[in-house]
């Protein structure tokens, strides 16, 4: 299944876990209401994604002058990939990493740590930077919002239905065609835990999508695989001052290193990430 199929597949499973929980409370007045406020907390974020997380990191950005070999290997990405040239960052850190933000192609940016510079060599660098250009064509800010504000519905509405069944509101759900009301509570406790493992999942999909998208944009699978390999090792002994809720922006994992289960990791395994990549390069 490709990453694409996989992600729509995923966002339809949010979907319908929607569905089926305004089903679950007897109307549709909450649902709206859950929709409406999340979408206006998350356009909020995703308008604004590239400002707060580069502040966030302390970034400054690099104009050609400072970092020539840096834009060079951009400018030649980006030609290939025919997108226009994102604003370069520089993030104050020595754990070797990288993310891209923005909310378009034409307002995108990617960063890199001060560590990522000096760990990796150009070619394995070249690697980096498609990635990130990568997640700037295939528009992954954007699909992340998109899941993001599906799963806040979905735990608004379960917040809503177990507030509901603590005031004893909703009893007359049978009576409007709703489920019931022990079905709904037990629904409300389970979908938000459901919804956070299908929002990782996409977010798996997606960095597998990145990495693809990047070994045909620089013709150097095998560099990229190089590169995912020092950033895992580095990963473990370097650790990168991030804040939780931006994990899934990095090309690695800053946490990695906390050994969680597959399922609940934003990232896939490296090792799998980097034979998916040999096996683009015929090895």
């Amino acid at each position: 299944m490709t990453s694409q199929l996989k992600t729509a597949l995923l966002l339809g499973v949010l979907t319908a876990m929607i569905l089926l929980i305004g089903q679950a409370m007897g109307g549709r007045g909450g649902l709206y209401v859950a929709f409406i406020l999340a979408l206006l907390m998350n356009v909020g974020s995703y308008w604004f994604s590239d400002r707060i997380v580069l502040a966030m990191y302390k970034a400054r950005e690099v104009a050609p002058h400072d970092a020539p070999g840096l834009h060079a290997m951009v400018d030649e990405l980006c030609r290939n990939a025919g997108l226009p040239k994102p604003r370069l960052y520089i993030v104050p850190q020595e754990a070797p990493n990288a993310f891209a933000t923005g909310r378009d192609p034409e307002h995108a940016a990617v960063a890199v740590t001060e560590g990522l510079l000096r760990a990796l060599s150009p070619e394995e660098l070249r690697g980096v930077l498609a990635h990130e250009l990568g997640h700037v064509k295939n528009r992954d800010i954007l699909i992340q919002t998109v899941a993001a504000v599906l799963a806040s519905v979905i735990m608004t509405l379960s917040n809503m239905i177990q507030w509901a069944a603590i005031f004893g509101m909703g009893r007359g759900s049978d009576r409007e065609g709703g489920s019931n009301p022990l079905a709904a509570i037990a629904l409300a406790v389970i979908a938000p835990f459901a919804a956070m493992l299908v929002q990782m999942a996409i977010s798996r999909s997606r960095e597998y999508l990145a990495d693809a998208t990047a070994a045909r944009m620089s013709g150097q699978p095998l560099a990229l695989a190089s590169a995912l390999g020092k950033l895992d090792s580095y990963s473990r002994q370097v650790p990168l001052r991030a804040n939780p809720s931006t994990e899934n922006m990095f090309i690695v994992s800053p946490f990695s290193g906390a050994n969680l289960g597959r399922w609940f990791s934003t990232h896939p395994p490296i090792p799998e990430r980097i034979a998916r990549l040999r096996a683009m390069a015929g090895r």
